[in-house]
């Protein structure tokens, strides 16, 4: 079934990718900063027959990106799947004059999406076949700092690529999660209380989902009809309202971590 290469491959939605390429016969590469946590993945993985390269990266650092890249580019050991997923939430404003965690952000959540995809596009062109499946997000939709401006790039960046490789066999994807039960709102400070049980997702059924729309080559994919109607209310009202729910979103989170 060729191999997989996942970005933030050992937690959440990424190591649910992981398990369930596994499941389908790939290889993997895992790429993470922690390498225990690395180790531990790569063995749950090879207890299903497979195997398994762990390669420590902070996706931060442009060197550690590049060295990734290069692995996506050998041409000896080619990746017929790149799951970009490394990412995280942020908690800093817009208008903070110390601009590291947003420079991180961006150099995690948009440099390394797009250095990535352009290393492995290529081989993947030559043999005809490949998926690349970017993780952006409902909030790309919504207007709530930074993490909903690097998601809208995802996305729109994500449709741009899919253009760019149309008729090369090469498929090109945006998975939209919303509310996913995972570490990720823990390490954000986002308080599950926040946010109305009904908007809850799974990550084995997000996963699989998404999986089902790359076979298809479908280049949106947005799992849960609790989340169509909300997309599509969030594309067609006045950007006015749409700021005015964001507004209250981030001040009903805001309330959350200060109970």
């Amino acid at each position: 079934m060729g191999t997989a290469l996942v970005t933030g491959g050992t937690s959440g939605i990424g190591a649910e990718f992981a398990r369930q390429l596994a499941v389908r016969g790939h290889d993997l590469v895992l790429v993470a900063r922690d390498e225990k946590r690395l180790d531990a993945m790569a063995a749950e993985l090879r207890a299903l027959g497979r195997e398994v390269e762990v390669l420590p990266a902070d996706l931060s650092k442009p060197r550690d990106t590049d060295r990734v890249a290069k692995r996506l580019a050998d041409p000896t050991r080619p990746i017929d799947i790149l799951v970009n997923n490394a990412g995280y939430g942020l908690k800093t404003r817009l208008v903070r004059p110390d601009i590291a965690e947003h420079d991180d952000a961006y150099a995690v959540m948009v440099r390394a999406v797009w250095v990535l995809a352009a290393a492995v596009a290529p081989g993947m062109s030559e043999r005809g076949h490949g998926a690349i499946i970017n993780v952006s997000s409902i909030a790309s939709q919504l207007n709530m700092g930074a993490y909903s401006a690097i998601k809208a790039w995802v996305q729109t960046y994500t449709e741009s690529l899919a253009n760019e490789l149309n008729g090369s066999g090469v498929t090109v994807t945006a998975l939209m999660p919303g509310w996913v039960r995972t570490e990720f709102h823990q390490r954000a400070s986002i308080r599950g209380s926040s946010i109305p049980d009904a908007l809850w997702l799974d990550s084995e059924y997000l996963v699989r989902v998404c999986l089902h729309d790359v076979d298809r080559g479908r280049v949106i994919s947005m799992p849960s009809i609790r989340y169509r109607p909300l997309s599509w209310l969030l594309r067609h009202l006045p950007r006015s309202t749409v700021r005015a729910i964001s507004r209250r979103i981030s001040l009903s989170r805001s309330k959350a971590a200060s109970e």
